[in-house]
């Protein structure tokens, strides 16, 4: 289907980010919201019961004097980071989330360079912030998820949360009266990026407001979803938490990334956000079961069979690889992609077996989402198509008609937080940024990406190469688990030749039972790679013994491999 004569899906609209939240309570209020695992129970919210817990803690927050600050939270995926972080947006504060990961140095440089006032924490960080109190200046408050009595600067969650639900039940509406203007910085988030080099995305109200209403257009979602990536990313804090907020959906909250099956298991979801690592690492599970079963070949039949009952309008999927289904917990429908590439034919099997994966593409700085597929027209080579909000041009077109990908609309950020210079670099005065990432629009009219702009090879031939495309060759190699493509350099200072440095599965059946892994890796190479035009393929091959160095997005830091 043309996807420029589709229609785009029927959204409720919204004031802001507190009339979303009242309206979820108004229309679903008896309806599960959250659900969470604390101390082996299951625990459950309902929409009414989360408007309440942001009231209270709102009225907290602008009681201590804070209703207008910054306020930084850092810690792991829980119901009350939900609850922080959807109390800031309704407030006329700015919320900034930090980044678990970061190395301590940074945590305070981030504290600090975003001018927060109060810190909310988990537990793990309590001796930090106490042996390093001189370190935040700024910082008024340090409240403690764990904590259970106040001492000090030092509050207790619990005892915050108590005392604004005194307050609200005793008439102070306050909180209720705090608002802000819909293009002020609403949300702060830094960047991990994969150089080291951390920037405070400045995103506005009417920038999230814009992504849930748009994102909804074009994408359906389901009754419930399985919450899995790090709540301080936006692609899981927009699409994922307010997204089900405005979608009136269940979220499950996982509590860990090693518990993802199990918990697929134990909450049964309807979709998932994941990135494309995860996919791969499915897809790559499901194919090693089946053959240590001797049933991979009787399973591409029972594909062959299914995909011809299905074109003559036979959809038996769900019924016939159920028992791949129910791995997933036996309600999953949905995959939805983003963040890097994803192999194609990993997208076209888990359609094959009844479930849909759309591949997406964002960028924190576009709050997060610009292009996201659509069930009538998916296509996992591409990012699929541009949100409503959004114009699209190309700049720097090369001959092969790829060009840098450059957007412009309701989503894209107010700038770099006092970065002006770093802002001017991508964001022209008439609102167009560069992204960064290279791509075109294909016959159907849909987006794909090729690479990053700061990953390109030119070789001294003058060719471009987009080391992702090799990469995703590579990477269907059953036994490669991890693949970064880089330019060697000559003794005259040419790049001439390509690398792929490989981090193997050295427990598969290909590893063990491999003499020469190195030779047989570079035969599979360029087999896999074999139809690349030359100045594409691989010369050398190099093993690791360990994975990549890689940020909290997943993402390997290519800068720091060792060439």
């Amino acid at each position: 289907m043309d996807p420029n004569k589709l229609k785009p899906y029927e959204v409720k609209d919204f004031k802001n980010i507190r009339h979303m939240v009242d309206l979820a309570a108004e229309e679903a209020g008896d309806k599960i919201a959250y659900k969470y695992i604390e101390k082996k129970e299951i625990k459950e919210v309902t929409f009414n019961e989360f408007r309440l817990i942001t009231e209270y803690l709102g009225t907290a927050i602008a009681d201590l004097g804070f209703g207008s600050s910054h306020v930084a939270n850092i810690g792991i995926n829980s119901f009350k980071w939900i609850c922080i972080y959807v109390s800031v947006l309704k407030s006329s504060g700015v919320y900034v989330p930090i980044d678990k990961e970061l190395p301590e140095t940074d945590i305070i440089n981030v504290v600090n360079n975003s001018e927060s006032e109060i810190i909310f924490y988990a537990k793990k960080f309590e001796g930090f912030f106490t042996e390093n109190r001189a370190q935040f200046p700024n910082i008024k408050y340090f409240i403690g998820l764990d904590r259970e009595e106040d001492e000090g600067e030092f509050l207790s969650y619990d005892k915050l949360l108590a005392k604004g639900k005194e307050l609200y039940e005793a008439g102070n509406r306050d909180y209720e009266k705090l608002g802000s203007d819909p293009h002020d910085l609403k949300m702060l988030v830094y960047t991990s990026g994969t150089t080291g080099n951390s920037k405070g995305v400045m995103l506005t109200e009417h920038n999230l407001k814009n992504g849930i209403y748009y994102g909804l257009q074009v994408s359906k979602v389901f009754d419930s979803c399985l919450s899995v990536l790090p709540y301080h990313h936006t692609y899981e804090a927009v699409p994922g938490i307010l997204v089900a907020i405005h979608h009136h959906a269940t979220l499950c909250i996982n509590d860990k990334l090693t518990n993802v099956l199990k918990n697929l298991n134990t909450f049964k979801p309807e979709y998932i956000y994941l990135v494309p690592a995860f996919a791969e690492l499915f897809y790559k599970k499901i194919w090693a079961t089946l053959k240590d079963k001797k049933i991979d070949g009787l399973f591409k039949v029972m594909i062959a069979v299914s995909n011809g009952l299905r074109k003559v309008g036979i959809d038996v999927r769900r019924k016939m690889f159920k028992s791949v289904i129910d791995n997933f917990g036996g309600n999953l429908k949905e995959i939805v992609c983003g963040g890097a590439p994803i192999r194609a034919e990993i997208g076209k099997f888990f359609d094959d077996i009844g479930i849909i994966l759309f591949n997406g593409y964002g960028i924190t700085e576009c709050s997060p989402l610009v292009s996201v597929n659509r069930v009538e027209c998916n296509d996992p080579s591409t990012v699929g198509m541009i949100l409503p909000c959004l114009e699209l041009k190309f700049e720097d077109i090369d001959d092969d008609g790829i060009g840098e990908i450059c957007v412009k609309g309701d989503v894209v950020m107010k700038g770099y937080y006092k970065q002006p210079e770093l802002t001017a670099e991508v964001l022209s005065e008439d609102g167009w940024f560069k992204t960064g990432d290279y791509g075109y629009i294909n016959k159907d009219g849909l987006l794909v990406i090729t690479g990053r702009k700061k990953n390109l090879i030119v070789l001294s031939n003058g060719k471009n190469i987009y080391p992702e495309e090799i990469e995703e060759y590579i990477q269907g190699i059953p036994y490669v688990k991890e693949v970064v493509v880089y330019s060697l350099v000559d003794e005259n200072g040419f790049e001439d030749r390509l690398c792929a440095e490989v981090f193997p599965d050295y427990d598969s059946v290909e590893a063990k039972s491999s003499d020469n892994l190195a030779e047989v890796l570079k035969k599979d190479i360029t087999i896999r790679t074999s139809a690349l035009p030359a100045y594409k393929k691989i010369s050398v091959v190099k093993l690791r013994e360990k994975e990549f160095t890689k940020n909290s997005s997943n993402k390997i830091k290519r800068n720091l491999i060792e060439k």
